[in-house]
C-alpha cells in the first residue's frame, strides 16, 4: 500500500441539494453534465462519510473502500468522491478501477467499514453513479434518504483523512479461482463488452484449463462494439457468433460493472438467469437442504418449482440487487438471483453479487457433466413460452403511477389474481404477466410466460392491451 498523506479538511458546511432523480432505490444515478457532476460526487463524499462514521457510533477510524469502473467520466468522479470522504475523517482505501465485484471484495477482505463504487453499471456512456455498501448490509432505499438529507442539511462532521491506494486485483483474482472446480477441459467465450471486468477477466480465463476466447476485453467507456448489458439479446450477438464459429461448450458475457451475467449455450442459444439459477441451485440445495433460495418477479415460474422438486424452499421477491441482498441476509438463504443477471453466492462466497465468480460456478457446473456443453444441463427443464424482458420508455416522475393506473383497471376481474410484490405480477390460467417499474430508469419493464404458443399470445395481448390504455405502445 502507499499513503497519500494526512488531509485536513477546511471545506465550508454548506447544504447541498441532489437532483431528487439521482436518488434511486438502491443506488444513485445520473446523467453527467445534466444531474450528475464533481459537485455531487463531492457532496456525496462528505454525506457518506458522515453517514457511516454516525454508524460507527465512535470508532476512532472508519475505513471506507472506493472503486470506478471504465467510464470517461470515473476518474474525475472519484477523485472528487475522495475529497468529500477524507474531509470526514474517514480513512479510504482506494483499489482504482475494475468491477463493482472488486469493490465489494476489498470492504470484505480488508474488513473496511463500508464501500462506494463509483459506476454506471449498464447504462449508456453519459450515465454514471454511485453504489454504496456498508460491511455488513446494503445502503439502499431509507438510507439513500437519509444520505440526500445530510447534505440538504450540510450535517458533515469533519476529521483528518486520508487516502491509501492499493492494488486487490491479485487477491481478487486469488479468491475467484479458490472455488474453481474445473472437471474437465472446456472452451468457453468471454465477453466483457468493454466495460469494468475487462481486465480481470483475462487474468481469470489465463488460469484456468481449456480454451478460451475473450471479446472485447479492453476497458473503454464508450462502450464502442456494443452496449455493456447483457440481458438485451441484440448486446450477444458477438458471443454466440463466436460460440458456433469457434464450437465451444458456451459463452459467458458481463454488464459494464462486472455485476451481471448473461449466458449462451453451445448452440448459440440465449440462457435466462432465472435458468442459470436453476442450475445453480441444483448444487447449492445439496449441500443446503430445504434452505430458502431466492428469485425476483421477473423469474420463470419453473425456477420455483424446480427448487421445490429440488427440496428448497422457494421465495419470491422485489427487484433489485440491494434488496435480493437485503432479503438474503434475513432468511439466511445461501443462493438468490435476478432474472437482469445479479446472482448472489452465500454458500461458498460473500453474499453480493459478482457475474465473474458466478461465470466460474456455471463453468464448474458445465464441466461435471461427461460429454457436451451447456444445454446438456437445460434440456430437461419443462418447455415454456415467454417474451425477453420488454422496457418501455416512459418520464421518470410518471413510472410508478403508471402501474397504479394498471392496477386499478385490473381490479374488478375475476379472472386475474395479481402478485404485488414488486409491480403486478398478473396470473392467469395461461400463465403470468408482469408489469413493474425499473427502480434504475425511466421505463417500464414487462415479461410474459405460458406452457403453450396460444397461452402467450392471451397474455401478451392483455398485456399489451392494458399498456395501450397508458398511451404506450407495447412493441413485443
Amino acid at each position: 500500500m502507499t499513503y497519500a498523506g494526512q488531509v485536513t479538511s477546511s471545506l465550508p458546511g454548506k447544504p447541498y441539494h441532489f437532483d431528487p432523480a439521482i436518488l434511486r432505490e438502491y443506488d444513485i444515478r445520473g446523467e453527467v453534465g445534466k444531474n450528475l457532476g464533481p459537485a455531487d460526487a463531492l457532496a456525496l463524499g462528505r454525506a457518506f462519510g458522515t453517514y457511516v462514521i454516525r454508524e460507527a457510533a465512535g470508532k476512532e477510524h472508519c475505513t471506507i473502500c472506493t472503486g470506478y469502473d471504465g467510464r470517461d467520466s470515473s476518474p474525475e468522479l472519484v477523485e472528487a468522491l475522495i475529497a468529500g470522504l477524507i474531509s470526514t475523517g474517514a480513512h479510504v482505501v482506494n483499489v482504482g478501477r475494475g468491477p463493482s465485484p472488486m469493490l465489494y471484495f476489498a470492504v470484505q477482505h480488508l474488513q473496511a467499514d463500508a464501500g462506494i463504487m463509483v459506476t454506471g453499471s449498464h447504462n449508456p456512456p453519459e450515465y454514471n453513479g454511485f453504489k454504496m455498501t456498508m460491511l455488513s448490509r446494503g445502503v439502499f432505499g431509507p438510507a439513500v434518504q437519509e444520505i440526500g438529507q445530510i447534505a440538504e442539511t450540510g450535517s458533515y462532521v469533519y476529521g483528518e483523512g486520508k487516502e491509501i491506494t492499493t492494488d486487490l486485483r491479485a487477491a481478487y483474482t486469488d479468491r475467484l479461482l479458490q472455488d474453481a472446480e474445473i472437471a474437465r477441459p472446456l472452451k468457453v467465450v468471454w465477453d466483457a463488452g468493454n466495460g469494468a471486468a475487462g481486465e480481470i477477466m483475462a487474468r481469470l480465463a489465463h488460469s484456468l484449463p481449456g480454451e478460451h476466447i475473450l471479446l472485447y476485453g479492453e476497458i473503454d467507456g464508450a462502450f464502442p462494439h456494443h452496449h455493456p448489458d447483457p440481458t438485451v439479446d441484440e448486446n450477444l450477438a458477438d458471443l454466440r457468433h463466436a460460440v458456433l464459429e469457434n464450437g465451444c461448450d458456451l459463452g459467458v458475457a458481463f454488464d459494464g460493472d462486472g455485476d451481471r451475467i448473461g449466458a449462451v449455450d453451445e448452440n448459440g442459444n440465449v440462457v435466462r438467469c432465472d435458468t442459470l439459477l436453476e442450475i445453480y441451485a441444483r448444487e447449492v440445495l445439496a449441500m443446503f437442504p430445504g434452505a430458502p433460495v431466492i428469485g425476483d418477479v421477473k423469474c420463470s415460474q419453473v425456477l420455483y418449482d424446480e427448487i421445490s422438486r429440488l427440496g428448497g424452499t422457494p421465495v419470491m421477491w422485489k427487484t433489485g440487487h440491494s434488496l435480493v441482498k437485503d432479503k438474503m441476509r434475513e432468511l439466511t438463504a445461501p443462493l438468490a438471483g435476478e432474472l437482469s443477471g445479479h446472482i448472489f453466492f452465500a454458500d461458498r462466497y460473500y453474499g453480493y453479487d459478482d457475474a465473474l465468480y458466478a461465470a466460474l460456478r456455471l463453468l464448474n457446473a458445465v464441466s461435471r457433466v461427461a460429454t457436451g456443453g451447456l444445454s446438456v444441463l437445460t434440456r430437461d427443464l419443462p418447455v415454456l413460452y415467454n417474451t425477453p424482458e420488454i422496457r418501455i420508455p416512459v418520464k421518470e416522475d410518471d413510472k410508478f403511477a403508471l402501474v397504479a393506473q394498471v392496477q386499478d383497471s385490473l381490479g374488478n376481474r375475476s379472472d386475474v389474481d395479481i402478485v404485488t410484490i414488486d409491480g403486478l405480477r398478473v396470473k392467469t390460467p395461461d400463465g403470468w404477466w408482469l408489469l413493474r417499474a425499473s427502480n434504475t430508469q425511466g421505463v417500464l419493464t414487462l415479461r410474459a410466460e405460458s406452457t403453450s404458443e396460444d397461452g402467450l399470445t392471451r397474455l401478451t395481448s392483455m398485456m399489451c392491451e392494458e399498456v395501450e390504455k397508458l398511451g404506450y405502445v407495447c412493441k413485443l
